[in-house]
């Protein structure tokens, strides 16, 4: 198989990836929106209930726009929740609720890689920016050290979606153990809500595989460029 080939086989592989995981979330979601918790619990009953119970009193839960948009603030200490969670009575309320209070959680107990994830947070967000500009001007000026320089800048981005993996699943852990602790699901929830939170970090997943393979597509652009 020749580089052309190879590019032309990472490139679609790449765009594949994220749209399947983005279908499995999409259905999985679909599927427990419509299904009722069985103490007909919204995922605001289900937030407050779990930061109360782990003395976050003090972290607000509050309604926010767009679907799945659900999120954390550490800055603001924040749980922030789409309306279909906040206002739900469903599973994947129940479970996306969970979830952002497992971060509120890791927070407070300053899980370590929570911290090296805010601490990126700029970094990252400065380095996305630039990468792509970097390998661009190295490649149409045909100064390939400016291109390897880029590959690694967006090498940095990759390491943060590492850090974010763990983040993640721990979350994820986490809130199935406070709806089993605080008897917020029955057991015969518990699979629905791991199967629910299962897709959800499957995305996370999908994005890591598809930095990998992005950054594998750059390298064999430069190798080929490079060996002209």
């Amino acid at each position: 198989m020749n580089a052309g080939t190879m590019n032309i086989l990472l490139y679609l592989i790449i765009l594949i990836i994220p749209l399947l995981a983005q279908i499995n979330i999409s259905v999985s979601y679909g599927k427990y929106k419509k299904v009722q918790n069985k103490k007909d619990l919204t995922g605001f009953d289900v937030a407050r209930k779990i930061l109360d119970e782990n003395g976050l009193e003090d972290i607000y839960v509050v309604e926010t726009s767009g679907s799945l948009t659900d999120h954390y603030d550490p800055s603001r200490k924040v749980v922030r929740l789409s309306t279909d969670i906040f206002k739900g009575n469903s599973i994947a309320a129940l479970s996306v609720a969970a979830h952002e209070c497992g971060h509120a959680i890791q927070d407070k107990e300053n899980y370590t890689f929570m911290r090296i994830r805010s601490f990126l947070v700029p970094v990252v967000n400065l380095v996305s920016y630039f990468s792509w500009i970097v390998i661009f001007i190295g490649l149409i000026t045909e100064y390939f050290n400016l291109f390897a320089f880029g590959i690694g800048l967006i090498s940095i981005g990759l390491l943060f979606q590492l850090i974010t993996l763990p983040v993640e699943f721990d979350a994820s852990k986490r809130a199935k153990r406070e709806l089993v602790k605080l008897k917020l699901a029955s057991s015969s929830e518990e699979e629905e809500v791991s199967k629910m939170l299962g897709a959800a970090a499957m995305t996370y997943v999908a994005s890591v595989l598809t930095s990998i393979l992005e950054i594998l597509r750059l390298i064999l652009i430069f190798n080929n460029n490079r060996d002209r």
